[in-house]
């Protein structure tokens, strides 16, 4: 029996080690998804940073009959990488509605797309914000911000440097060397403010078919290209999307690169430097933010009470703390508010930190009464949202608890005194005047 039960233990910790828990937010279990099996070597350098991060990574064909997200209600996965431009058809129970279903449960997703890019894998994109080239031959083109090299031919290997202004993103350190790009482009919706541009195209760029020469103005030019974007969903799920899957290559993450047009010449490219960035953030390594011990009580006291009266004075705090890949550290900020709310705030107050994750405010329950809200709603680039809402009763004034006296109606009780007074020497006046 206990030799049984070892077993048991040896067996299923691998699994447990692994498992996804909402008190850790770094990924474990990734799929990915390939076209052929040999760009697990050719892209052996970055899949070997996420496995050296953590990440349990499953290889498998995209028209695997037997691959699956999902078993019995559960998935299988937490992530899932898309190394597969040209599949038209995933194998197993994977189609385009259960990768959205997947990013719709709060999953993250990266996907690498080429030139001669699926329709299904076009379609995905464009679930998530993202429009390619609509011409399946189309590659970036720019004669101005190409990487030098010794067969420079139509200058689709881009040299970009254009990156997103954000440290929570990108890292803190700084990006010296360009990126190498070779691929298609794609644009986004303006107003979709879910969708950042984590990589853009220079003002000089355009798309097109590199072997065939111009019979019309391109419909993707300057810098509206975008090369890689990264989206947020309204559920804090993370998508990154790369119209390069070469940009992963062993080989660009190698290479020496020289921007055209500069004399500085740098030994190793940044792709190896962005993607990994990128991978933190998109895997929840950076950027996650969680809140805790949310507490509301009248000044003075500690315990909650389940309703409050007007005019009452309440003390509202918060802990918020953001995951730096191995633990949760304070999370500093100055623009974190709190709003006391019924069908509008009637309060709106920035919280004080005391830097240590403590955020904390007081102020006065407004004359109204009815439900009322604590709301936080916290949406800044890079992080995680965080949205908190506990409901509360304010209550009036019950008939013994006013002022026996009221200031502000001295006058009126001048005014009813008054009209007493003279009302009985109006009457004294007329019944003893003859």
């Amino acid at each position: 029996m206990l030799k049984l039960l070892l077993t048991f233990v040896t067996l299923t910790l691998p699994f447990l080690a692994h498992s996804f828990s909402p008190d850790h937010p770094t990924d474990r279990r990734v799929l990915v998804l390939l076209d052929d099996l040999a760009v697990k070597s050719s892209h052996s350098l970055f899949f070997k940073t996420l496995q050296s991060r953590g990440f349990d990574l499953d290889f498998k064909l995209a028209d695997d009959p037997k691959i699956g997200l999902q078993r019995y209600g559960q998935y299988n996965y937490d992530a899932l990488i898309l190394f597969s431009p040209t599949v038209d058809r995933f194998g197993g129970s994977i189609d385009l509605a259960a990768i959205l279903d997947f990013v719709d449960s709060g999953h993250d997703l990266i996907i690498a797309a080429d030139t001669n890019a699926s329709d299904l894998i076009r379609q995905i994109s464009v679930e998530c914000g993202v429009d390619f080239d609509e011409d399946p031959s189309a590659m970036v083109i720019d004669h101005t911000s190409y990487a030098v090299s010794d067969n420079e031919g139509d200058h689709t290997l881009i040299a970009s440097d254009d990156f997103i202004m954000s440290d929570v993103i990108l890292g803190s350190k700084k990006i010296e060397a360009p990126v190498l790009f070779k691929g298609v482009g794609h644009t986004i919706n303006p107003e979709n403010s879910l969708v950042l541009k984590a990589l853009s195209a220079s003002p000089s760029a355009y798309s097109a078919n590199p072997k065939s020469k111009l019979s019309s103005p391109p419909s993707l030019t300057g810098s509206s290209i975008l090369l890689v974007s990264v989206v947020q969903a309204r559920n804090n799920a993370r998508v990154l999307i790369s119209g390069s899957i070469s940009m992963f290559s062993d080989r660009f993450f190698r290479s020496k690169v020289q921007k055209a047009g500069r004399p500085d010449k740098h030994e190793k490219s940044a792709n190896e430097q962005f993607v990994t960035e990128l991978s933190k953030w998109v895997f929840h390594e950076r950027g996650h933010l969680k809140a805790v011990n949310v507490r509301h009580h009248k000044v003075g006291e500690t315990d909650e009470p389940a309703i409050y009266r007007i005019n009452d004075d309440v003390e509202y705090s918060v802990e918020i703390y953001e995951w730096h890949g191995k633990s949760w550290e304070p999370y500093v900020a100055d623009d974190v508010q709190v709003q006391f709310y019924m069908m509008s705030p009637y309060v709106l107050k920035t919280l004080s930190t005391d830097k240590k994750g403590h955020y904390f405010t007081a102020f006065k329950v407004p004359d109204i009464y009815g439900v009322f809200q604590f709301k936080v709603e916290y949406n800044r680039l890079g992080y995680t949202s965080v949205a908190l809402s506990k409901q509360i009763p304010v209550r009036p004034f019950r008939h013994d608890e006013y002022e026996r006296f009221i200031p502000a109606a001295y006058p009126y009780y001048g005014a009813t005194f008054t009209m007493m007074a003279g009302f009985f020497v109006f009457t004294a006046v007329h019944l003893y005047n003859k």
